[in-house]
């Protein structure tokens, strides 16, 4: 069956329905073997591989993965079998937190039938559906991009969103806090975000039943009528919680250059620490 707002599709309903759509293949790794790699050991009967770093993501600029130009994304897709007319699903091997991001620019540039595997390829691998090894031959497909569908945000947008409505930082906590950056020179969050860590959307390796989604985003001040706006580290695994706010009908803005933008320019102010009052304390200049 399909959940929530006709985004996820489980591992049962893909095998049944293989030849409808195309499917994509997001595996992505900062370490040990590349998700091509790993795609050429074993996916899904027809899938296409998609690089995050050269498919889904412009070369790091002021964010370290900025938008893809649209004509360099729609042709990606094309190579990858996307037509306009036909369902897409996407899957990677980490909960969908990089398969989201390609789910986001789809829709972002005009595709209407873009669903999630929930549980990615664990699931299919539990469901005992089909593998295939090596290149797969795609036929090219016909979509061409449409941007503008999905709203985002640039820094000054998502620091009024932090003031005025509920800004998201889907990061790890410790990361959130201050405590540790492994990734970008400067170490907090944007003043008056809340940490809804992408990981809160799990029950396990698919996403929690809406009314528990639900239920943590109220606890972040999150309802229908509020404005969010959602960023992590640059712009990816942020679309996790853009796509559970998705299946709970609430409409989410994409902070694309989220805080490895944030942090290029030393006049925005940083905060470390538990959200509190008096957050927007600039933590690098504080004693």
């Amino acid at each position: 069956m399909i959940r929530g707002m006709d985004e996820l599709i489980t591992a049962a309903d893909l095998a049944s329905r293989l030849g409808e759509v195309s499917v994509l293949d997001v595996r992505y790794s900062r370490e040990g073997p590349s998700g091509r790699e790993e795609f050429l050991r074993g996916h899904l009967p027809g899938a296409a591989f998609v690089d995050l770093d050269a498919d889904l993501a412009a070369p790091p600029a002021a964010g370290r993965h900025p938008l893809p130009d649209p004509g360099h994304f729609a042709a990606a897709m094309r190579r990858c079998g996307v037509f306009a007319d036909r369902p897409v699903v996407v899957l990677d091997d980490a909960a969908n937190t990089f398969a989201a991001r390609c789910w986001w620019l789809l829709r972002h540039h005009g595709h209407d039938q873009v669903l999630l595997l929930d549980g990615g390829w664990a699931a299919w691998l539990r469901s005992g559906g089909p593998v295939e090894t090596g290149e797969a031959a795609v036929p090219p497909g016909d979509f061409r991009a449409a941007p503008g569908r999905l709203p985002v945000l640039d820094a000054a947008g998502a620091a009024r969103v932090a003031r005025e409505g509920v800004l998201v930082d889907a990061r790890a906590p410790e990361r959130y806090r201050g405590e540790v950056e492994p990734l970008d020179p400067v170490a907090g969050h944007i003043p008056g975000a809340v940490n809804v860590p992408t990981s809160d959307n799990l029950d396990g390796a698919g996403f929690r039943p809406t009314a528990q989604l639900r239920a943590r985003y109220a606890l972040a001040g999150v309802t229908d009528e509020t404005e969010v706006g959602v960023y992590c580290g640059s712009g990816v695994t942020a679309v996790h919680d853009v796509f559970a706010l998705q299946l709970l009908g609430i409409r989410a803005a994409l902070y694309v250059g989220s805080w490895s933008e944030w942090v290029s320019d030393p006049s925005r102010p940083v905060a470390l620490g538990e959200r509190a009052d008096g957050d927007g304390v600039d933590a690098r200049t504080a004693g």
